[in-house]
């Protein structure tokens, strides 16, 4: 157990600049607290219990803000930061070293029964206010890019942005002393709706340019016929 304490206050000082102490990690940090509010009621779930696990997940929300359903699996190295508004639906399941910024949902899309909450890869960064929302799969080492609506499936080594999402990069990982290194860079991702502004402006442009030539050409044409008129 207090392995697992000193992995999880670990993977705070790797991806958090602004940690600075433990003492500050172990009180201040929501996204600590509520890891360990669902590891308790995931077992009580996982053993058949119901109503116990729903009000510790229920707590959980109320103390930190973000509410995690006791049925779903979370894997070793989740990182939420901040946290205010994350939501993770029953049947989601995170691997390992994921990060999740606030406002993430992990949910569903209708009322179906079973497998409805998407499964989420190794360090996989999900970025400020991203839905997620249905049963696929995002890949490993892949980005989900703020604001956007993930409804299908995600290969590895991508990065997803936009509404609905679409995959505009496909890397793959960089690896640092033989360990998969998370990539946290999601404010540099590509702007797919904006290139194509900038490819239709580019495309206006020479249109006018040829507009323009014809112009002159009519006219210059216009100039000789009354010249040979005369």
């Amino acid at each position: 157990m207090f392995e697992g304490i000193k992995r999880d206050i670990q993977v705070i000082f790797d991806r958090d600049p602004a940690a600075k102490s433990v003492i500050e990690v172990l009180c201040c940090y929501p996204g600590l607290h509520v890891i360990w509010f669902h590891r308790l009621a995931h077992r009580l779930y996982k053993r058949g219990w119901i109503l116990l696990p729903r009000l510790i997940s229920n707590i959980a929300r109320l103390l930190t803000g973000i509410e995690i359903h006791p049925g779903a699996t979370v894997g070793e190295g989740l990182f939420i930061d901040h946290g205010m508004g994350v939501v993770i639906g029953e049947t989601a399941e995170i691997g390992s070293n994921v990060t999740l910024y606030q406002g993430v949902t992990l949910g569903g899309t209708g009322k179906e029964k079973g497998k409805r909450h998407p499964t989420i890869g190794n360090n996989v960064v999900i970025a400020t206010g991203a839905k997620v929302l249905g049963s696929f799969r995002v890949g490993d080492n892949s980005k989900i890019g703020a604001g956007s609506v993930v409804l299908s499936e995600v290969p590895p080594n991508s990065t997803v942005v936009g509404i609905p999402g679409k995959v505009v990069v496909k890397d793959g990982t960089k690896l640092t002393d033989g360990r998969a290194e998370v990539d946290l860079a999601h404010d540099l991702l590509p702007d797919p709706e904006g290139e194509m502004l900038r490819c239709m402006q580019r495309h206006i442009n020479r249109l006018e340019r040829r507009v323009i030539e014809l112009e002159g050409e009519l006219k210059q044409n216009g100039d000789k016929s009354i010249q040979q008129s005369e």
